[in-house]
């Protein structure tokens, strides 16, 4: 039979449609792009050298990423620490709409995404993509037996996981290092048994630890699980070099999905020996520099195995710089937040403007920028744009779609978005446009939170014009009324409807939430 062939393109990809005898047809190629997120722990604006000329230390593969690909200048993790922004991350879903209004969670506990919550993995994997998780969790996952009632049995599946939350592979740690069960997992089955325990020893830098041997024999006050093999410096070593082969053995002819949450920055300050003592900028400096080189291993592998063009690689932080970024500054003159007022934990910019970038040769134009306020909740809707899947009401109620703005940096749908901003202490602020108001007065966050009770007369929240006063100096309570009124009352709504987004209110836990101080929920 005569072959016949049509190729039809539309929005950059290729479909193909053919009839003919099963002898002469070929394979389809695959057209849906493979997706890749790195995410990282910890990290400021400013420790991109791209993003940052002043910087103590060079960052060529980030740098890679914002030259070759697309930069959201005002990107935003969903809040100032960790387990909050990897939910939100995940699911396009605001995490203070669960039942966690403030803080973190641990390493072993019941996940905070709920039973059947669409996430990007179970997306993708639902539009034929296999789907991996190699890096770290921090969303709990439930162990068999207490550390206190020594009665683990490290032999069982663990439940509860990234297996069950959309990913047919999952390679990493349980959380934070500083949160214990130091071992490697794979898939749901704990690899080397953390029959010992340890603690943070303090480094040489002030407030920076390890969690170095020697190892405890026995359980005390303090004291985390540890698996005896576990070596804290060789972490993202062996997180990187799962990735690579995962990529090297990759099905080509069909798309994957690859979540890849570093450690690092986050403490311990484990730099891998290779690296120790090449930077500007004390080990702070040669972690990244470490981090920054992972980074390019999972570009080269991409590039090795032809799969460059077609991959588009997301990069942010989980949140600001910690804390000790004013050790950086005063030390070295390395400004990990820029201008921006805070680091992590903080309501203010400093805690959750972060790197934000993008790339993908194919669609993305290279130094592309973005400069409106755009969230980590939104790569859920984007993914689901990609694919051409609808999400229904129940998912990414709080997820816009970054595709129109990937393909043309001048297009932007939703002008007046609002972004919600959320601290370690459970505070809000609304950004719409260049405005920002924060619910409180005082940082909301920081290792010492400073809320300021306001006194009659005083102002009792924070109004701030970012596109004029990115630093957060002057409060414009009083000279805007009516823009604080019109934010109290979109976030009011946002907070009520269980969704920032078009669609039907969804529900939400009301419980335990008294940083609501402007409101009462019904």
């Amino acid at each position: 039979m005569k072959y016949i062939s049509i190729f039809l393109m539309l929005n950059s990809v290729v479909f193909y449609v053919g009839c003919g005898s099963s002898s002469s047809q070929t394979k389809p190629t695959q057209t849906k792009p493979n997706i890749v997120i790195i995410y990282t722990d910890d990290q400021g604006y400013g420790d991109v050298s791209a993003l940052n000329p002043e910087a103590k230390f060079k960052t060529p593969n980030m740098d890679r990423l914002v030259n070759e690909g697309l930069t959201f200048t005002d990107g935003h993790s969903s809040d100032a620490v960790c387990t909050p922004s990897r939910y939100s991350l995940l699911t396009g879903r605001y995490s203070w709409r669960t039942s966690l209004k403030e803080n973190v969670l641990h390493a072993d506990g019941p996940c905070l995404i709920e039973k059947d919550r669409m996430t990007i993995a179970s997306l993708l994997r639902d539009n034929g993509y296999n789907t991996a998780m190699i890096g770290k969790w921090h969303l709990q996952m439930e162990f068999v037996g207490d550390v206190k009632d020594g009665d683990r049995d490290w032999s069982k599946p663990f439940t509860d996981g990234p297996i069950e939350k959309g990913f047919d592979y999952f390679f990493g740690i349980a959380a934070s290092m500083n949160y214990g069960i130091l071992t490697y997992l794979e898939d749901d089955r704990v690899l080397d048994p953390p029959t010992m325990f340890t603690k943070k020893k303090m480094d040489v830098t002030p407030r920076t630890y390890r969690m170095t041997p020697p190892y405890e024999t026995e359980h005390k006050k303090g004291y985390v699980e540890v698996a005896p093999s576990f070596n804290d410096e060789l972490v993202l070593e062996t997180l990187t070099n799962k990735t690579v082969d995962y990529i090297n053995k990759a099905d080509k002819s069909k798309p994957f999905f690859i979540y890849m949450p570093l450690t690092s920055p986050h403490l311990p300050h484990c730099t891998h020996p290779d690296f120790q003592g090449r930077s500007n900028c004390g080990n702070y400096g040669d972690f990244m520099e470490e981090t920054d080189y992972r980074v390019g291993q999972v570009l080269d592998a991409l590039k090795a195995n032809g799969l460059e063009e077609n991959t588009l690689v997301i990069f942010s932080s989980d949140n600001g710089a910690e804390s000790n970024y004013e050790y950086q500054r005063d030390t070295y003159q390395h400004y990990s937040c820029m201008n921006f007022k805070g680091g992590k934990r903080d309501i203010y910019e400093g805690g959750h403007r972060v790197p934000f970038l993008m790339r993908w040769p194919q669609v993305i134009k290279a130094g592309g920028k973005v400069n409106a306020p755009v969230c980590q909740t939104d790569y859920l809707a984007t993914v689901a744009d990609i694919v051409g899947a609808k999400l229904p009401e129940n998912a990414g109620e709080d997820s816009y779609s970054l595709l129109p703005m990937m393909k043309d940096t001048k297009v932007y749908q939703n002008p007046d978005r609002p972004v919600i901003n959320h601290s370690f202490t459970g505070h809000f602020a609304i950004r719409e446009g260049k405005w920002k108001l924060n619910m409180l007065r005082g940082s909301g966050g920081s290792l010492n939170p400073v809320i300021i009770e306001p006194k009659p007369g005083e102002a009792p929240f924070e109004l701030y014009d970012l596109e004029n006063d990115p630093g957060e100096t002057t409060n414009l309570y009083f000279e805007h009324p009516e823009i604080v009124n019109r934010l109290k009352d979109r976030i009011t709504n946002i907070i009520k409807n269980g969704r920032s987004t078009d669609g039907k209110p969804q529900p939400f836990v009301k419980d335990n939430w008294e940083q609501l101080t402007w409101m009462t929920l019904n």
